[in-house]
């Protein structure tokens, strides 16, 4: 559910505000009518949040697991007031379906129910909105959890990038012919990398969880969102690590830079967040671009803020490999497929591991000079 803990909930006069209310205070749009901060699931969505910290700062592993199924088992009695399985309609519902355990799901409604037909306006406005839509929202969520796990090189490229995106858009081919939602990567995949997952170990595990979920999907339907909301706000405060490397003392990378942050969690979207991004970014430095060049250099702003000038440092081509293995053949030449996919990489790794290579060893001349009491003893 999109409901979290339900700290913030929609205000008609200030967009957002705190909710925290029972769920019978609020009215048709989610507003809470009144009790704020007063819903006891609230709390219980708060100390989850506390143990997952705690837990992390003692670097237990499965910290963010073990948070989620305490908070969880402790929201299934249905005679407590934190309980996921109100004495109502919709409470005897999901507790029925609970009570069920095991289950599987018929594929036959979705599963292969293709329909061709291209003739209305507004399948290609979808088509078109999913396609850049993903492609943004993946491309925001693998380069940051790129950067969050230390794969990135140089560039801000990371190893194996194209195969990475590869396999996102096929898993995303194969869900929809099952009648999936997109089967593309989360945000929520930096939980496995808090705990340590490095070398896809941690997504072969989630995906054997997937796996089991399939079966006992009853089980794992029934955990509130106040049981996974804090997961999402520990996984929040680990991106946010990379905002230290935004140079906040330039309002060309500044301002784009909180625009882009500022726009997802208000249109719960990556993608638009990008897109906000990149179209204040383009208008603010291309039009200083252009008067500094029409002006030839006359009028221009205080670039003694900027750090560096951008430039785009390529560590390999920008053309896709594919289209470049295309025109390889078209020309009859030969093409190799792996002359710069792991370039950057072996060759640090070769660096780091040769073990002739001589070692420089840096030393700051500061901790080089004699301190004062060194100086006395030589006095003495």
């Amino acid at each position: 559910s999109s409901a979290g803990i339900g700290l913030v909930r929609l205000d008609y006069s200030t967009l957002v505000t705190l909710g925290g209310c029972p769920t019978d205070a609020l009215d048709e749009h989610g507003v809470c009518q009144y009790g704020h901060m007063t819903s006891p699931t609230l709390y219980m969505g708060l100390l989850g949040l506390m143990i997952m910290a705690i837990l992390l700062m003692y670097r237990v592993r499965g910290a963010i697991l073990i948070a989620i199924i305490a908070i969880a088992i402790t929201s299934w009695p249905r005679n407590s007031p934190i309980t996921y399985f109100p004495y109502t309609a919709q409470g005897d519902s999901m507790f029925n379906y609970f009570k069920k355990v095991v289950t599987v799901h018929n594929l036959q409604h979705v599963l292969g129910e293709f329909d061709f037909s291209f003739n209305n306006r507004q399948i290609w406005i979808a088509l078109v909105t999913f396609l850049y839509v993903d492609i943004l929202d993946t491309t925001g969520t693998m380069y940051s959890m790129a950067r969050y796990g230390g794969f990135t090189d140089k560039t801000g490229d990371f190893e194996h990038s194209t195969k990475a995106f590869l396999a996102d858009a096929c898993c995303i081919t194969i869900g929809s012919c099952f009648g999936s939602s997109s089967c593309t990567a989360f945000v929520e995949s930096g939980a496995g990398i808090a705990e340590g997952g490095r070398t896809g170990i941690t997504a072969i595990t989630v995906a054997f969880g997937f796996f089991i979920s399939i079966f006992f999907s009853p089980i794992f339907a029934s955990f509130p969102p106040w049981s996974t909301g804090p997961a999402l706000i520990i996984v929040g405060s680990m991106m946010t690590s990379s905002v230290r490397n935004i140079n906040w003392d330039y309002p060309g990378d500044a301002i784009p830079s909180f625009i882009t942050m500022a726009v997802m969690p208000f249109t719960y979207s990556i993608a638009y967040g990008v897109i906000g991004g990149i179209l204040s970014y383009i208008i603010i430095n291309g039009v200083v671009f252009l008067v500094d060049r029409i002006s030839r250099g006359r009028v221009h702003p205080d670039y003694s803020s900027r750090e560096n000038w951008w430039t785009a440092v390529m560590s390999r081509s920008f053309v896709p490999i594919w289209i470049r293995y295309l025109i390889a053949k078209m020309r009859g030449q030969p093409f190799d497929w792996h002359q710069d996919d792991e370039y950057e990489f072996e060759q640090n790794h070769h660096e780091a591991t040769e073990p002739n290579s001589p070692t420089v060893v840096m030393s700051d001349p500061m901790h080089e000079m004699p301190s004062s009491t060194d100086l006395s003893h030589e006095k003495r």
